[in-house]
């Protein structure tokens, strides 16, 4: 999932001030700014306490772009997405009466009276970036645009669950001691920005991670091809692996080659290995999801993927939930793996495995 940050904040960093009003730190051209950004995404995430303060329904407001929406068979509203640890959601808020669009909430506790109202997806304590965006992509949302509020800002940049930070500052206003949700970033020389000004609005906006998606699909499209090398078989999907060593050396595995309990992650490591290849930064390109529960082996693929040092890992398709509910993908990312979902060979994967 692509996520992108956005905040506006006064010249003294805060997002908000001690009065029960809205307070507008935007002018209308930065707005409408952040209108045309939103439109590219497919849903949209602000805290539940933002909610509550500001009350927001949180449209796509052009037109034209709910028109493409609509003829494309989408909603013509993002999905709208928020996350409690309270449960204190009122359904009369006007993020869940006005647009037409899929609503997720996040909670730990169970939300009777938001029954028919939204989708609630039960969550940890305490709520974690990387989970929101492994179930949201299970979901089918690919571009999740953030809007806050500030802990929630800060949450995804901790986690290390963002790929651009937009940060609007607007120069002309301080709160001082009346300020409130203070929001900063520390940034360095080493990652990538652009400066741009919109009705008096300085706006600077990070790269925070590298653009990965053609590598990771000119990979994926091999370990597709290693997949159907698989013996279909009705106790395991059929899943093509490919391994880069930071040297660039390449390795090849599939279900099955070498044995009858051999996952394809495991049999590209055991050529690696073999070898001599050392795999601690390496990436690897799985066709499926990497498996995080095993019978037939004493470590999961995604056990393997940690003991080695991988550092990235990309694949296209979750596990279904036929032998085993799987998390592989979020034990990575809770490790610290940066993880890529890529489900445009989604459908090549499901072909594959035809057969079950």
């Amino acid at each position: 999932m692509f996520v992108t940050l956005s905040a506006a904040v006064t010249a003294d960093g805060f997002m908000d001030d001690r009065t029960p009003r809205r307070l507008l730190v935007s002018t209308p051209e930065d707005m409408a700014e952040v209108y045309r950004l939103r439109a590219g995404h497919d849903a949209i995430l602000a805290g539940a306490e933002t909610l509550r303060r500001d009350n927001p329904a949180l449209l796509l407001r052009d037109p034209e772009a709910r028109r493409r929406r609509t003829e494309l068979g989408l909603r013509p509203d993002l999905a709208k997405i928020t996350l409690t640890s309270s449960g204190n959601l009122d359904p009369s808020m006007r993020f869940f009466t006005e647009g037409d669009a899929d609503i997720y909430v996040f909670s730990s506790r169970s939300l009777p009276h938001l029954k028919g109202v939204a989708e609630v997806i039960p969550a940890d304590t305490p709520l974690s970036a990387r989970a929101i965006v492994t179930e949201l992509e299970k979901r089918g949302i690919r571009r999740l645009f953030v809007e806050g509020g500030a802990r929630v800002l800060r949450m995804f940049l901790a986690e290390g669950m963002a790929d651009t930070l937009r940060l609007a500052v607007n120069p002309a206003l301080r709160l001082g001691e009346e300020g409130r949700a203070h929001f900063a970033f520390a940034s360095s020389s080493d990652i990538p920005c652009k400066h741009e000004r919109f009705g008096g609005m300085e706006v600077t906006q990070w790269q925070l991670k590298p653009d990965t998606a053609e590598t990771d699909l000119h990979y994926l499209r091999m370990a597709v091809a290693e997949s159907r090398k698989c013996t279909p078989c009705a106790t395991s999907y059929c899943v093509g692996a490919i391994i880069v060593a930071c040297d660039g050396a390449v390795f090849r595995g599939y279900t099955h080659e070498t044995s009858p309990t051999h996952h394809a992650e495991q049999e590209a490591i055991a050529k690696a290995l073999a070898a001599g290849a050392d795999l601690r930064g390496a990436a690897i390109y799985s066709s499926m999801e990497p498996c995080s529960q095993r019978a037939s082996e004493p470590e999961s693929c995604t056990q393997l993927i940690l003991r080695h040092g991988f550092a990235h890992v990309a694949f296209a398709l979750y596990e279904p939930d036929r032998f085993a509910c799987c998390r592989g993908a979020l034990t990575l990312r809770e490790a610290g793996v940066d993880v890529r979902f890529r489900p445009e060979l989604a459908d090549e994967v499901r072909a594959a495995n035809a057969h079950l």
